[in-house]
């Protein structure tokens, strides 16, 4: 029976600490029925963006998210909005974590910040749980939930929440395409010749969109976590890109996440440790694709497109996060070498665009 991960939460990193004595004050003042014993705070490993830590006093548990350090781009990183975005899907979608607070007094802890539930369960990233070895048909089971809960977030009535007043599905692709270029544009520290011709492919290439959906947009499987034995997803975090726009586009950030076992092994080894879906048993992306086409009834023959745009946009997230770190604006070692990796994925989305993956 697969364990809890003890790995998901470390020390806080040095220069990330939060000032515990105001969030103390600030949890006392604004949450009833707290145990008297003092706060305890760790940080969870994973994520290159927002910060994301533990908060303990007692028996009581939540989760605090806050930007990340240092200047932020326009519009990114807004903790109202995701604060709002899961108060809207939680009553929809159990896996959404329960909202809890949202302070934009920046004298707490120096920005903006929301608490939310503390889930508990496993989360599947580059190994399974110390002990424990799946078989086939368990990454298959994975598999499946990845793609039923995805259809599941895709069938919510978006009319039916406050995200339309946040979101404007018409137009939806276009705004995308040429708003991750202004985006590649304002970070680029390197001339990469694969960058411009995705640019012009891109642009030429936007398919018409079909009925839009409530789309999380960084779906994969670290953000997500499973039942103890892991047939049931009960967390979905990292809220931040959720709007209403085109299902498919969804799809597609969530297929360059996945990575699977004949992937070049610059796509599998290019941020470290391959996860769990290059094991056996786990769906290649197009048995993941044409899963989700026969559970929604979506028609997925554009899907090249999509998942063209997904690399270029995954490439243009990391290179906002490489620019950040040679500005100076972020010390953690972990991003010294996003450079590289941004043009592996350039590359593979020219691959992509030419229908050579």
């Amino acid at each position: 029976m697969p364990r809890q991960m003890s790995q998901d939460t470390i020390p806080i990193r040095k220069g990330e600490q939060l000032n515990e004595a105001a969030l103390e004050g600030y949890l006392r003042n604004h949450l009833d029925g707290l145990p008297s014993e003092p706060l305890e705070i760790l940080q969870f490993s994973a994520g290159h963006s927002n910060l994301t830590y533990q908060l303990k006093i007692g028996e009581w548990q939540a989760v605090l998210r806050r930007p990340p350090l240092g200047p932020v781009a326009p519009k990114a990183h807004d903790m109202e909005r995701e604060f709002r975005v899961i108060s809207e899907i939680h009553p929809f979608f159990k896996q959404a974590p329960k909202p809890l607070l949202f302070s934009d007094n920046k004298e707490i802890i120096g920005s903006p910040f929301f608490i939310m539930e503390r889930k508990q369960g496993v989360v599947l990233d580059t190994s399974f749980p110390e002990g424990f070895t799946p078989g086939e048909e368990t990454c298959r089971q994975i598999s499946q939930t990845m793609v039923d809960r995805l259809a599941e977030l895709h069938s919510i009535d978006y009319k039916k929440t406050a995200l339309n007043e946040i979101s404007n599905p018409d137009g939806f692709m276009e705004r995308q395409v040429h708003g991750w270029i202004g985006r590649y544009e304002r970070a680029k520290t390197d001339e990469v010749m694969e960058a411009e011709t995705l640019k012009k492919w891109l642009t030429g290439n936007i398919p018409f969109s079909g009925e839009p959906a409530i789309i999380h947009y960084d779906y994969k499987l670290n953000n997500t976590m499973f039942s103890e034995d892991l047939q049931e997803m009960v967390g979905l975090f990292d809220w931040e890109m959720t709007t209403v726009g085109d299902p498919l586009a969804d799809l597609g950030a969530a297929m360059s996440y996945w990575i699977q076992e004949d992937d070049p092994d610059l796509l599998k080894f290019g941020l470290g440790k391959p996860p769990v879906t290059v094991q056996k048993g786990f769906y290649t992306r197009q048995e993941f694709i044409e899963a989700y086409a026969r559970k929604t009834g979506r028609d997925v023959s554009n899907m090249n497109f999509y998942l063209t745009f997904a690399y270029f946009k995954l490439a243009v997230i990391c290179q906002q996060i490489y620019y950040r770190y040679k500005k100076g604006q972020t010390n953690d070692a972990r991003f010294s070498q996003f450079n590289q990796f941004v043009k592996v994925l350039l590359r593979y989305g020219v691959q992509v665009a030419n229908g050579k993956n």
